[in-house]
């Protein structure tokens, strides 16, 4: 049998085909099969004003959300959203993530790997965007007592992601990417009822919209969702993106997913990596392979910032070295 390239690879296993080994996307000299892909900046944009502390630094994105991080940190929360109050909707006016533009140095990184499975990324899903847009707490507010107004925004959101997945079909990309965090450690931010009736339709408009162009779907959250993930498997996400799998549980991701859905996923960021144990570690990483990978669905991951975590980052090698030696991959 030939060599699969890392296309054929990552499509046979959201396919459940029996992929050569399980699909990866470790740092080298481990196997990367998956080439991410972002927009570029608007070329017009300016952002109204950078401000630098000495213990921290404040900036505007091209929502005109207001962001602080500390220095020691690459990211951020909003301390102030772009929408400060509901009446001001109607003249709001969205970012240019549309423009095609943006779209052509990923093309152009598309067109020099061609054996990679290709991802774009898109700036979030309604809730991710909407809640920057009103700070979280607001947001949290809002769902409850202005629904009418959420609803109006979630729609000028979606029509928006829409008009970005259609770049990306046009581009040729296999799969588009999303962030959208859904949980704490414990439940969702909003309880499941409130999910499946504000949030879950536009979920699926924009699932629908990327199958019928042709495009996988690949959604990242972080913490609890086990009570949403049979809808999101029954709207056609092909890949859940989870960096703890077993707050769900692997038999219940087996039981929900197989045939369906991939799993995406480290060695579970908050239960196993922190350990420090290799052997614990190498076993685990054995673990989600053995459980989620047969004849396809399962892609070996990699956690990006294990000292944030305060995991060093010999754990993660001893996962990827793992993942590799049971995968029987030669590197």
């Amino acid at each position: 049998m030939k060599n699969q390239t890392s296309r054929e690879r990552v499509r046979r296993c959201l396919a459940f085909k029996n992929p050569d080994h399980p699909p990866m996307t470790l740092p080298a000299p481990y196997p990367n099969d998956i080439l991410g892909a972002g927009i570029s900046e608007d070329p017009d944009w300016k952002p109204w004003k950078t401000w630098e502390f000495a213990d921290f630094r404040q900036w505007e994105d091209e929502w005109h959300n207001v962001w602080k991080c500390l220095p020691t940190t690459s990211g951020g929360e909003v301390i102030k959203g772009a929408l400060k109050d509901w009446p001001t909707l109607s003249s709001y006016q969205m970012p240019r993530l549309d423009l095609l533009s943006r779209y052509e140095q990923a093309a152009l990184q598309f067109i020099d790997y061609p054996d990679m499975y290709h991802l774009g990324t898109l700036a979030g899903f309604p809730f991710s965007i909407m809640r920057y847009m009103r700070t979280v707490e607001q947001f949290l507010a809002d769902v409850l007592l202005y629904q009418d107004e959420v609803m109006t925004l979630q729609q000028m959101v979606i029509d928006l992601l829409k008009r970005c997945i259609d770049r990306w079909a046009q581009i040729h990309a296999d799969g588009v990417m999303f962030y959208e965090d859904w949980g704490t450690q414990e439940r969702l931010l909003v309880s499941p009822n409130l999910w499946h009736e504000m949030f879950e339709p536009g979920f699926r408009e924009l699932v629908g919209h990327a199958r019928e162009r042709g495009l996988d779907v690949w959604m990242h959250s972080c913490g609890y969702i086990k009570d949403i993930i049979p809808s999101l498997v029954d709207m056609g996400i092909n890949v859940l993106q989870l960096d703890q799998p077993k707050l769900s549980g692997l038999d219940f991701l087996r039981e929900q997913c197989h045939g369906k859905c991939a799993i995406w996923s480290p060695v579970d960021i908050q239960k196993d990596l922190p350990s420090g144990d290799e052997q614990y570690i190498r076993a685990c990483a054995r673990e989600l392979i053995d459980t989620l990978g047969k004849s396809g669905g399962f892609i070996c991951g990699h956690y990006g910032a294990p000292l944030s975590l305060g995991v060093q980052p010999e754990s993660q090698l001893w996962a990827a070295d793992e993942f590799v030696r049971h995968s029987g991959v030669q590197i």
